[in-house]
């Protein structure tokens, strides 16, 4: 059984013991050295200020994690976010990420957020070793439409990557909008 919560800063070496794989080991991050845990605790207590940042877990361990963070951060886009999401390699395919993205989707949409957005690497020329399709193909799948491609932007394991730009609108545009409420604000229970 999958118990989804929010993050809390101790949770950082298992988050970069996952993330490491996809830095190591794949094109989906287009990092090429693992961050310390410090740094990534860091990176996780900045985004953790306002935005929601969620860990699934699966008999008491942590198998996966997803956030949102600010879409080029000035104040006009601030009903607009970027999604970030990764899954221990052993457990993807299991409908982890969609469990994960939907508590993402709703937690956001209580935040007052409208557009979601995800920047994801892409195969150029078809998948490879590092890159394959799968992270467009799931956010796809879960309504999210290609609005943009960055022609070999990204260079890693000695190859060139496009990364495309996927959306989701989740709310309603109006005049008048009212403003975002921080996820520290937000009273969710995610069992």
């Amino acid at each position: 059984m999958v118990k989804l919560r929010r993050a809390v800063p101790e949770d950082a070496p298992r988050l970069v013991e996952i993330y490491g794989y996809y830095v190591e080991k794949t094109a989906i991050s287009f990092e090429y050295t693992v961050p310390s845990p410090e740094e990534f605790r860091g990176r996780m207590e900045r985004i953790m200020r306002r935005y929601p940042y969620l860990v699934a877990e699966v008999d008491g361990r942590v198998v996966g994690y997803a956030y949102a963070g600010a879409f080029v951060g000035r104040a006009a886009y601030d009903w607009a976010c970027e999604l970030t999401i990764y899954l221990d390699p052993e457990a993807r395919k299991r409908g982890l990420g969609r469990v994960l993205y939907g508590a993402m989707e709703k937690a956001l949409g209580a935040m007052g957020v409208l557009n979601l957005y995800a920047c994801i690497g892409y195969p150029r020329g078809g998948d490879d070793e590092y890159l394959s399709t799968n992270s467009a193909d799931f956010h796809a799948h879960l309504g999210f439409e290609k609005i943009g491609t960055f022609t070999a932007c990204g260079y890693k394991f000695g190859r060139w990557y496009d990364m495309i730009w996927m959306e989701k609108i989740i709310g309603q545009h109006r005049a008048g909008q009212a403003n975002i409420v921080p996820f520290t604000d937000v009273k969710m229970d995610f069992t």
